[in-house]
């Protein structure tokens, strides 16, 4: 079955702010259904992107380069039968598509 690496994206839109501590709650339950609910898809169900380094085979000069920790707040790996499938999952975890928030969906190529 294909997998797919699904990353957190921020969007530029309004800022929902921050749940209240009932709305974190339902959250929580609610992500614990979509957990159950896709157990077989869930691959990996990764987390948050922390800070890194960039490597390469030369020394990079100073510059301004993208950071994948500031383009993407987090990840997960499913596998689903389709692109269309593996959306199905990435859409119905709580609190992962929301007002400033999106997810991006690839197929992973390989073994």
């Amino acid at each position: 079955m294909p997998k797919y690496l699904c990353l957190q994206r921020r969007l530029p839109a309004e800022d929902a702010g921050q749940p209240s501590p009932d709305e974190m709650q339902e959250m929580y339950s609610r992500f614990n259904d979509w957990r159950t609910k896709f157990q077989h898809n869930l691959v990996d169900l990764g987390g948050q992107l922390g800070t890194g380094r960039l490597v390469a085979s030369a020394p990079l000069v100073d510059g301004t380069f993208a950071k994948v920790n500031e383009m993407a707040g987090g990840y997960m790996i499913v596998s689903a039968d389709t692109l269309e499938e593996a959306i199905e999952v990435a859409r119905g975890c709580p609190g992962l598509v929301r007002p400033g928030s999106g997810v991006e969906v690839i197929e992973i190529h390989g073994p």
